[in-house]
């Protein structure tokens, strides 16, 4: 059961930039699985699933690295106070309104998606802002870098393709991070399940950047758009 919710996750989020965390999260929790240890596994898996991924988008020439070298640090700095945080305050709090965001973002996505496409320069001043909070609300709320970073940065009018294989690369740095609180705080007792989400992961990281180099630009943010208006009006209701 594991290896399929890890391989599905991953399939969408190799595809799309998004969504492994809150597939995986989500799937975990519908089988019985507590909250905390949903997260924490999770993460545990997106240290191996992001390589992969990171990696197939890098082989398939979908990572703008000037892009990669303005998000990474300031989403690890994010992401670490983030799961700091998470320890004292109730994740469940802020989702509602990370999810109504991202409902609205995923509706301008759409909008620009049917209009023309404005590029925008990688020097965009608020990337290392937008890679900040994404790395905090994932680490707090158990999943969020991709919908919170990619959807923006699309937002924006940055180029989709490179947007959704800079942001899964990155991931890589921000989920160590975080998973190294999480192992500080929870040890490595009972994440031993974590393989499982892992080998499906790994498994579908090259189909989903194969995905990306395939299909064409529109296309890509109107399916971006549509799965995080549909994720996150499903986690607010």
């Amino acid at each position: 059961m594991f290896v399929v919710i890890g391989f599905f996750a991953q399939l969408v989020d190799g595809a799309l930039g998004m969504a492994f965390g809150l597939l995986s999260t989500t799937s975990l929790l519908a089988i019985g699985m507590p909250p905390v240890m949903a997260s924490a596994m999770t993460h545990i898996a997106e240290i191996f699933t992001t390589a992969a991924s990171g990696i197939s988008h890098a082989y398939h020439r979908n990572i703008d690295w000037r892009l990669v070298a303005r998000l990474a640090p300031a989403g690890m700095i994010g992401g670490a106070l983030g799961a700091f945080g998470l320890t004292r305050i109730d994740g469940d709090i802020i989702e509602p309104f990370v999810s109504a965001y991202l409902v609205l973002v995923g509706i301008y996505i759409l909008f620009k998606a049917l209009g023309p496409l404005w590029p925008r320069d990688v020097k965009d001043w608020a990337v290392p802002f937008i890679g900040f909070g994404g790395g905090a609300l994932d680490a707090a709320g158990g999943g969020g870098w991709g919908p919170i970073v990619t959807t923006s940065l699309i937002g924006r009018g940055h180029e989709p393709k490179k947007v959704i294989g800079s942001t899964s690369l990155t991931e890589f740095a921000v989920t160590l991070t975080i998973s190294a609180t999480f192992v500080m705080t929870l040890g490595w007792s009972d994440l031993g399940s974590a393989a499982g989400l892992v080998l499906g992961g790994v498994l579908a990281a090259p189909i989903g950047a194969l995905v990306v180099k395939r299909l064409p630009v529109r296309p890509l943010m109107i399916a971006v758009a549509l799965v995080i208006i549909a994720t996150s009006a499903i986690r607010i209701f």
